[in-house]
């Protein structure tokens, strides 16, 4: 419960008992799968420690990153899968040890009607990550990989509010959908131009 009261103040007392004792608190270990794509949907999540790593699934099995979730925030694709009772079309990870709130769908239709803060939740939600989603539909269609590898290197300083990065060139690959080879030769040329300098096990970036 105190979780939930440090991370989601904005909501009511009334509101903050009805999903302590209606939702399903559940702790992951680091690199543990939380979501599988295809699996039905029935919770809403609701996180309240760590981080975890949304991603999407191309018909070749390639991996397409979509946004993280912190403390503080849902997954606004639970909320209309869950309420649809349709099955995840992502994937979601926990990149550190993470507690999640589940709440069962059922309880969806209450929430919305009877408070107003769980109301004003769902919609800003809805927006801030569609305009994630926005802009790295238009980072692929309208960007060439080194300027979608730029916004990406953004993106995970903004996220875990740091300039150095542990992360491998075949995870970034991964998430970018290209190959280790094309980003480490990105990598490389961004160093030289002093945006980011490479260590064994990070990345520091200097803009």
């Amino acid at each position: 419960m105190n979780s939930l009261q440090t991370h989601f103040s904005r909501f009511e007392p009334e509101l903050l008992d009805t999903i302590s004792s209606k939702g399903i608190t559940k702790n992951f270990k680091a690199g543990t799968q939380i979501i599988g794509s295809g699996e039905p949907m029935k919770y809403t999540m609701l996180v309240l420690s760590g981080r975890i790593k949304l991603y999407t699934e191309g018909e070749n099995g390639e991996e397409f990153f979509m946004y993280y979730l912190e403390p503080g925030q849902a997954c606004a694709l639970s909320f209309v899968c869950a309420a649809r009772n349709k099955k995840s079309d992502v994937e979601a990870f926990a990149i550190e040890d993470s507690e999640v709130l589940f709440i069962p769908v059922e309880y969806m239709d209450e929430l919305m009607l009877k408070y107003k803060s769980w109301y004003i939740f769902v919609v800003e939600t809805y927006r801030s990550r569609y305009q994630e989603l926005l802009d790295a539909i238009r980072s692929v269609a309208f960007h060439a990989m080194d300027e979608r590898l730029e916004y990406y290197l953004i993106r995970q300083k903004n996220a875990f509010n740091t300039s150095t990065l542990h992360l491998t060139h075949e995870q970034i690959a991964n998430d970018l959908n290209s190959s280790r080879v094309v980003i480490s030769r990105l990598l490389k040329q961004m160093e030289n131009q002093n945006l980011v300098k490479l260590h064994r096990n990070s990345i520091e970036l200097l803009f």
